[in-house]
This record gives C-alpha cells, sequence and structure tokens, in this order.
C-alpha cells in the first residue's frame, strides 16, 4: 500500500507539473513548431541517446572494476539498457538502478558489490554533471538576467560539488563503521576518491563522465533542431544540463514534469520562447523512452533477467548493504 501511494503520489506530481508547463504557454507556437518536425534530427537525436546508453555502461563497468568485481562490456550494455526500461516504467531512476543491483549480484558480484558499484557510479554522475554546470556558470550567468535564475543555478553547481566533496570527506570518518546505518558509507567514500583521482580509473570515468553529459547537450540540440527552434549546442550545454541535475531529484515519473517545468522556466530567464523548451524537454524524454523500450525488449528476451521485477519490491539478502 505505502508503495502504491508513493507511485500515486509522484504521477499526481508529473501530472501536475505538466499540467502548468503546458498551461502558460501558447500551445499555438507549440503547433507551430511541432509542424516544421524533421524526422531525420529526430533520429539524429535518438541516435545519439543509444550512443549514450552505450557509454553510461563502459563507465559502469570500470566502476564495478574499481570495486573489486568483473563486468564483462557486453553484459554492463544488456543490464544498461533493461535499468532503462525500468526507469521509465517505475516512480524514479530508483528503480533502474535497482535492477542493475539485482542484475550484477545474480551474475557472481554479490551484493554488497553490486550496490556499491550502481550507487558509486550514481554518485559519479551526477557530480560530473554538477562540475559541468559550475564550469559554464561563467557563460550561464552572462545569459540569465533574472536574479533568482541566476542565485539558483550557483546554489545548484556549487551546492552539488559541496554535497560531493562532503560525502568523499567521510573516508576519513572510520567511527561510523561501527554504526549499523552508516557503517557502509566509509568505506564508500573511500572507493569513491579511488574511482575519481587514481590514474587508473581517474581519467576515463571523468572522460567518460563529461562526455556523456555533453551527449545530452547535443541530443537536446539535435531536438532543437528538429522543430527549427533557434538554440545552439552551446546553449543547449548551459541551460539544459542544470535542468537534467534537478530532474535527478527522484519526485516524478521518469523526470516528466520537473524536467518540462524547469527548461520552460530556465528559457525564460534566459529570454528564449518558453514554448520551445517545453518541446525540446519533452523530445528529449521521448529520445530516454526509445532507449527504455529498446531495454524492455532486451528484458523480455533475457529469461535470466525476467524475474527482476518481482524481486524490486523486495529486500535485498542479508549480505547486502
Amino acid at each position: 500500500m505505502r508503495q502504491l501511494a508513493l507511485i500515486a503520489l509522484k504521477l499526481a506530481v508529473s501530472a501536475t507539473l505538466l499540467y502548468f508547463a503546458f498551461s502558460r504557454l501558447d500551445l499555438g507556437q507549440v503547433v507551430d513548431r511541432l509542424d516544421r518536425l524533421d524526422w531525420r534530427w529526430i533520429a539524429a537525436a535518438v541516435a545519439i541517446a543509444f550512443v549514450q546508453a552505450g557509454l553510461l555502461a563502459v563507465r559502469w563497468r570500470r566502476v564495478v572494476l574499481a570495486c573489486g568485481a568483473a563486468l564483462p562490456i557486453e553484459r554492463a550494455l544488456r543490464f544498461t539498457l533493461i535499468a532503462a526500461f525500468f526507469n521509465q516504467v517505475l516512480p524514479s531512476t530508483v528503480g533502474g538502478d535497482a535492477a542493475r543491483i539485482w542484475l550484477l549480484a545474480r551474475a557472481g558480484a554479490g551484493w554488497s558489490k553490486a550496490t556499491y558499484s550502481v550507487l558509486l557510479d550514481r554518485f559519479v554522475g551526477v557530480l560530473m554533471l554538477a562540475a559541468a554546470v559550475t564550469g559554464g556558470l561563467y557563460w550561464s550567468l552572462g545569459m540569465i538576467e533574472d536574479p533568482i535564475g541566476r542565485a539558483a543555478l550557483v546554489v545548484i553547481g556549487l551546492g552539488s560539488l559541496g554535497g560531493g566533496a562532503a560525502f568523499m570527506a567521510l573516508a576519513r570518518w572510520q567511527w561510523l563503521s561501527g554504526a549499523r546505518l552508516l557503517r557502509h558509507l566509509p568505506e564508500m567514500a573511500r572507493l569513491a576518491r579511488r574511482i575519481l583521482f587514481s590514474r587508473a580509473f581517474g581519467p576515463p570515468v571523468v572522460g567518460l563522465s563529461l562526455l556523456i553529459h555533453a551527449l545530452t547537450a547535443a541530443t537536446a540540440w539535435s531536438m532543437a533542431r528538429a522543430v527549427a527552434a533557434p538554440f545552439g549546442f552551446f546553449d543547449a550545454f548551459l541551460l539544459v544540463l542544470p535542468v537534467v541535475l534537478i530532474a535527478t531529484v527522484p519526485i516524478s515519473i521518469a523526470g516528466w514534469g520537473v524536467r518540462e517545468s524547469a527548461l520552460v522556466l530556465a528559457f525564460s530567464y534566459a529570454g528564449l520562447p518558453g514554448a520551445d523548451g517545453l518541446i525540446i524537454a519533452v523530445l528529449l524524454g521521448l529520445a530516454l523512452a526509445a532507449v527504455g523500450i529498446a531495454g524492455g525488449a532486451v528484458w523480455l528476451a533475457d529469461p535470466s533477467a525476467m524475474r527482476v521485477q518481482a524481486v524490486l519490491a523486495t529486500k535485498p539478502p542479508h549480505d547486502a548493504p
């Protein structure tokens, strides 16, 4: 009952935010943009999203290796696509992460290493996204004149980086190992530092993360080209990435509603048509959904993965963190 209530709440959040995003705009302008739809750019955007999924699998594999487990690249890609499916059909990205944990643990990595790898992969991705947002502040602050929008960008970027630094500082707090609920934090923080700062793992993981986020901007830019919206790649990098960072907060279904409302607001702060922001956000969500559909096909074709849906709501075995 509690899980159903949570799903209903997140559906309500998505529906409410989407309603306000659409209701505040000139739908005639939206229709006009869609009349110019160029399917070649749509196909390019979806292709970029699939390349991005492949790079996500490569990065996760590196994180798994840093955690002391093994993950062949073809299996990493398969598990990543299946997780993309559950990201779309479950209340938040937590569903996809749970699927990856279950699949990797069942593949022989064990529950502890599987859980560490997925949580740290998520941590690295969000941290590098915050770094990209912060790195673009000089240009994004010049692009956005509204003081509230400027303050929000600074808080989102620097606040996320500060939170990441605070987490990694826990590696020195070994006394936490004696607390039942917190005993895994020092070890995870130590692994996070190893992943980001060691020669073996740092450069490839950081490089892959930044490339993955650049591909998010490229997907949004391609969607803008598909509807002939005046929105350059650099604009996408400066405006879309902060929105993606906001959408990582699991308060809606697959980020729907949060992503659209935030990008409409970002466009208005930057003096750009809000209708363009809405269209780009929706099309970006549909590109991610296309990857999820492919992941659903992979899931249905993999008998060993079919049980994942039945166990996502159950607790992991006693050896899990």
